[in-house]
């Protein structure tokens, strides 16, 4: 057989340099960052360190927007801004250094203000592929959400003040294939083995084999063999704990000692007992993929369907035909102490089931295609083997508009209500950060910012606060103590608790790039004194 032709040194090097990381979203994942086009409004502390942690792992390109000079107070929060620097362009300086990071990256920056580019050029956002906004004034997120929300391009807001970091993320529909479960169940489907499998399994007699091939069969099939047995008897799969533990008991009989080892047991059996709890189960289309499948997008599909729904589509066609109820097989299967002849034939008829089973959500995904007018092109067979590799684990996350929250017409606050009954909730933040917002707009400051102001306004903030309180129908804080330390505050970064939000930031950022991994529900707040976080949805 022909050795595989060298990977050229651009991609060698390519792959040295980003070698962690491809671990993580794989080469695939890497290709999307690389094309992507990312703007932040705003080169604050926070602005800068979600940047750095998206350039170090190579995002194809970014875009500052901020119309704001370097001032003394950038210097002290700021790591990408030097003490030279004041006065001058604080999004040219902090692209210029950011670019210093990583020659892959592209970077330019806007000399201007969000809200004069929003009013004058509002077209400006529609090509990037995610927008995040630091320090953002009240006006300016009402407007930016609006439009990005009518584009489905997701923006993330943050702020980081003191002690305290926020993070709103608005998406209006977000699809994820590769989700990364923690625990992710093996698809054996012993309890409904498939027709070629079955044949395999039904070949092999455990009591008819010598106590070497015996301790050699792979623990699959001492699976289903004692599975077998249990359905003789008890006719139903075992579920309960003690059920389950009765089913380890009848494996643990059936192991052998070769009669001159009174002490070595079999390890495939040991593995077959651990794997009882995991391996042996319903074979069934789990309910939040059941709830994709008959989703309205999936059922009435137009020209204007994503990739995601046409694929999902074609599972479901797949599901109520071919797959007679079931999702198309993953094809992988566990490590296992085998033969290594016995389990790469056992891993050969998983792989061709699977191979099988895409082929046929191919057929139905090119049909589906056809019927709604695209090019057969338009969808990859690479990315149809992709889904239904990950059938059992998609996701569909669907959020809510930004400007809601300022609408009390429109707005639901029961959340906000209800949490606030708990005086440890991490929601007062949320309530004074929005209380921030208020005082920003009406005294163009931030609440304490100047020295002899900060007892002033403690009372204005105050009055901000109330106000809100009041729409949203809750009654006055329990404590004036978080509105006193935030105007102590005074508007100020604190790198540290930027840098610790920046990355985190950065995170989402890649997960909405590469559509791989679950992104935060919504609201994130974290409190860096206790080190402390809480998550909301509104």
């Amino acid at each position: 057989m022909a050795s595989p032709a060298p990977k050229s040194p651009e991609q060698s090097e390519r792959n040295r340099k980003y070698d962690r990381q491809l671990r993580l979203w794989g080469d695939h994942g890497q290709v999307a960052l690389e094309g992507a086009h990312v703007c932040v409004i705003n080169a604050t502390g926070l602005g800068t360190e979600i940047l750095k942690s998206l350039v170090l792992p190579g995002i194809g390109a970014f875009t500052i927007v901020d119309g704001k000079k370097v001032t003394n107070e950038d210097i002290g929060a700021n790591f990408f801004l030097e003490a030279d620097s004041v006065g001058k362009s604080r999004a040219q300086v902090a692209t210029q250094m950011l670019l210093e990071l990583n020659s892959d990256v592209r970077g330019d920056y806007i000399d201007e203000e969000s809200e004069q580019i929003l009013y004058n050029s509002p077209d400006f956002f529609n090509n990037f592929t995610v927008v995040i906004a630091t320090s953002l004034a009240e006006k300016s997120l009402i407007l930016l959400s609006q439009r990005l929300w009518e584009l489905n391009i997701p923006l993330i807001v943050c702020r980081s003040i003191g002690f305290i970091a926020y993070m709103r993320i608005q998406v209006k529909e977000y699809t994820v294939i590769e989700t990364h479960p923690d625990n992710e169940i093996p698809d054996l489907r012993l309890d409904r083995p498939f027709e070629t499998l079955k044949k395999h399994l039904d070949t092999i007699h455990l009591e008819e084999l010598s106590f070497k091939d015996h301790s050699h069969v792979p623990y699959l099939v001492i699976l289903y063999k004692f599975l077998e047995k249990w359905l003789l008897n008890k006719r139903d799969l075992p579920k309960s704990y003690k059920e389950r533990q009765q089913l380890k008991e009848m494996i643990k009989e059936g192991m052998r000692r070769e009669e001159s080892d009174t002490t070595n047991s079999e390890e495939n059996f040991e593995e077959a007992i651990r794997a009882v709890n995991t391996c042996v189960g319903c074979t069934e289309i789990p309910d939040n993929v059941k709830n994709i499948l008959n989703d309205d997008q999936c059922i009435n599909l137009t020209a204007k369907s994503s990739s995601f729904w046409i694929i999902a589509k074609a599972i479901r066609d797949f599901v109520e035909n071919e797959g007679a109820g079931f999702l198309p097989l993953k094809g992988t299967i566990p490590d296992m102490t085998a033969d290594t002849e016995k389990y790469i034939t056992l891993q050969q008829i998983y792989h061709k089931q699977a191979e099988a089973d895409a082929e046929a959500v191919w057929r139905h995904t090119l049909q589906l295609l056809r019927q709604l007018g695209k090019s057969s092109d338009s969808i990859s067979e690479r990315d149809v083997k992709l889904f239904c590799r990950h059938a059992s684990n998609i996701h569909v996350e669907r959020g809510t508009r930004i400007a809601d929250e300022y609408d009390s017409k429109i707005f639901d606050a029961s959340n906000i209500v209800q949490s606030l009954e708990n005086p440890e909730s991490m929601m007062i933040y949320y309530v004074i950060l929005r209380g921030v917002e208020k005082f920003q707009l009406e005294y163009n400051s931030y609440p304490g910012e100047f020295d002899d102001q900060v007892e002033p306004d403690i009372v204005k903030l105050k009055a901000c606060i109330t106000k809100l309180l009041s729409e949203w129908g809750c009654g006055s804080l329990a404590k004036d103590d978080y509105v006193h330390e935030f105007c102590r505050f005074g508007g100020s970064e604190l790198h540290s608790v930027s840098a610790f939000l920046g990355g985190l930031a950065a995170q989402e950022v890649i997960k909405f790039v590469t559509n791989q991994y679950k992104p935060v529900h919504n609201t994130f707040i974290y409190d860096a004194v206790t080190s402390s976080s809480g998550t909301f949805f509104f």
